[in-house]
């Protein structure tokens, strides 16, 4: 029986992958571990894998919200982190670490252990035809001379880890951080260029099954059809984008669900009889019922949409969006508007247009079966038993199943 430790940064967009990952290993009789940040212990933990917390409390979100300062805090916080991380690692002796790709300490710690590790991305996979948006480029030397502090910052502590542990992980690119193993949550077919990656890429699909449902939520009583527009959790876009979206929606749905994040409901003011607004809502069991999802773009997201064969509106907010659109639009399966330009008219029509050209929902459902035929997450932990089997001493799951 083999121990498998995973280490994350704190977001639901990371962690929510692993963790259908986390269960299926379980399942299979191997043992888990996780660090995390304190505010997602609960849900690892019902996973069944033994959570370790990192010291200090939760990861601080990175001011301004630039693709520098995260890189910036990231450096910094692996600094802070790998020496409990280490000791607890070297307690735990793991036959296997899997990290995420944006968890630089994951890929330190493993080189600085010896110990075979694999690598999760929750993005697109990334390589010289398909540039990481936190690469070094031209636009992140600008933010450095636009915010010298962050990028001394960044420089400092990206240096320090330099001198404590050598060259483990990337130099410049701590959010893009390859295993000989590398796990792509998403298909082929939703992966820009996927033929240019090497055999360590496998492109398994969504790995769904870690949200959880909510009982009291009754899909069932929603009205078709049905209308669902979400920005996340991260991003906060305030309550009049989303008050744009639920006056837009209603007059084409049966129902409207809003999902408002960060916002209180009460604050997007009155809103028509059709628009149900809750700050979070049970997203698999209301993509199983809708007609259209108006999303930020985020690839967990956008994942569970096209998994659902359901046409997307993309509005992206940051970070990795605008890629996540324009591929959405590249593929058929949606629709892209800015924030700036979305007005209750304009999402309207687009809406309108998504629901009645039958050419959307025939380009979704075509990447349902991509995703399907993927794999998901028992596809991932095949990968990994066979990545493990593979490693030096790796015959211990063999052993441990009697083969």
């Amino acid at each position: 029986m083999s121990t498998v430790s995973f280490l994350n940064i704190g977001m639901h967009g990371y962690i929510n992958p692993t963790l259908p990952i986390v269960a299926e290993l379980v399942r299979r009789g191997h043992s888990v571990t996780y660090h995390t940040f304190p505010a997602f212990a609960a849900q690892i933990e019902a996973a069944g894998a033994k959570v370790l917390l990192y010291p200090g409390g939760d990861m601080p979100v990175p001011d301004p919200p630039i693709p520098l300062a995260l890189l910036e805090e990231l450096a910094r916080t692996t600094l802070g982190l790998l020496p409990d991380v280490l000791s607890d690692l070297r307690g735990i002796r793991p036959d296997l670490i899997v990290h995420g790709a944006a968890c630089p300490w994951g890929a330190v710690a493993a080189r600085a252990l010896g110990v075979p590790a694999a690598a999760t991305f929750t993005t697109f996979a990334f390589n010289k035809q398909v540039p990481s948006p936190t690469g070094f480029s031209r636009t992140l030397v600008a933010a450095a001379m636009k915010y010298p502090r962050i990028g001394w910052g960044f420089a400092r502590a990206r240096w320090a880890l330099h001198r404590a542990y050598g060259r483990g992980g990337p130099l410049i690119d701590l959010m893009n951080a390859p295993e000989p193993l590398n796990l792509v949550f998403t298909s082929g077919a939703f992966q820009p260029g996927a033929d240019a990656f090497d055999r360590s890429y496998r492109f398994v699909g969504a790995s769904v099954g870690s949200r959880l449902t909510d009982p009291a939520f009754d899909a069932v009583q929603l009205q078709d059809p049905v209308l669902y527009a979400s920005l996340g959790t991260v991003f906060d876009a305030g309550p009049a984008l989303l008050r744009t979206f639920a006056t837009a929606l209603a007059p084409l749905g049966g129902t409207v669900v809003v999902s408002t994040g960060q916002e209180d409901p009460a604050d997007l003011g009155p809103l028509p009889a059709n628009v149900l607004a809750r700050r979070s809502v049970p997203q698999l069991q209301v993509l199983e019922r809708a007609a259209l999802f108006v999303t930020h773009g985020g690839m967990n997201s956008v994942n569970e949409a096209m998994r659902a064969g359901v046409p997307a509106l993309v509005v992206p907010q940051g970070a990795d969006q605008p890629m996540v659109a324009r591929r959405v639009v590249e593929l058929g399966a949606g629709l892209s508007l800015r924030t700036e330009d979305a007005t209750e008219e304009t999402v309207h029509a687009l809406a309108r247009r998504l629901l009645e050209d039958p050419r959307f929902r025939a380009a979704a459902a075509a990447q349902r079966a991509a995703q399907e035929e993927a794999g998901g997450a028992r596809r991932a932990v095949d990968e990994l038993e066979r990545y493990l089997n593979n490693s030096p001493g790796g015959a211990a799951t063999d052993r441990a199943r009697g083969r």
